[in-house]
Parts: structure tokens; sequence; C-alpha cells
């Protein structure tokens, strides 16, 4: 793939960078460049290689899922006024 003055002025434009004429001009080659290394990478066989995550070999941390009430209840309402059943006791506000 090449690209030309035009598509580095609009992508220029894209990205809200001023650019002058001989910038342009020189980005044109050096996207072309990067192009070709990219173009390059196309040409390497990886279809032995399985995806990876990270450089090495790495197990995720997991812990169980299980539902708990967290075992914190009694410190949650300990500074409360009123509490009955680690439950919060409010006045009736509606009649």
């Amino acid at each position: 793939m090449s690209v030309d003055t035009r598509t580095v002025k609009k992508v220029a434009r894209l990205a809200r960078i001023a650019l002058s004429d001989d910038d342009a001009v020189r980005m044109t080659g050096e996207l072309n460049t990067i192009l070709g290394f990219v173009e390059q990478l196309n040409e390497v066989d990886v279809s032995g290689v399985e995806p990876m995550t990270s450089v090495i070999p790495m197990a995720m941390k997991k812990r169980h899922d299980v539902v708990s009430d967290g075992g914190k209840a009694a410190d949650i309402v300990a500074n409360s006024p009123s509490s009955e059943d680690n439950f919060f006791m409010v006045p009736k506000v509606v009649e």
C-alpha cells in the first residue's frame, strides 16, 4: 500500500494536526516506510503460534465465586444509633 500527499493531508486533518506542504511530502515518505515494515510483518508464518497475552507464561489469580455476607455486617452497623439483627433502624417517615 502506498500513501500519497493527499492521504497524508487527510489523516493530518482528521488528527487535527497542522501540516505544511513540505511536512506532508516528508511524512509521505515516512508513512510509506512504516507501512512497508508492516507488510514485512505480514509475511511471517505464525500458523503454529498460539496467541498470548504476555511474554512470560502467567496464571490468572482467581478467587472462588462463593456468596457471602462479607463478614463485616456487625462492623458496618457498629456506629449506627440504632440497629437490630445487623440492619439499620430508622424512624418511620411515611404514614
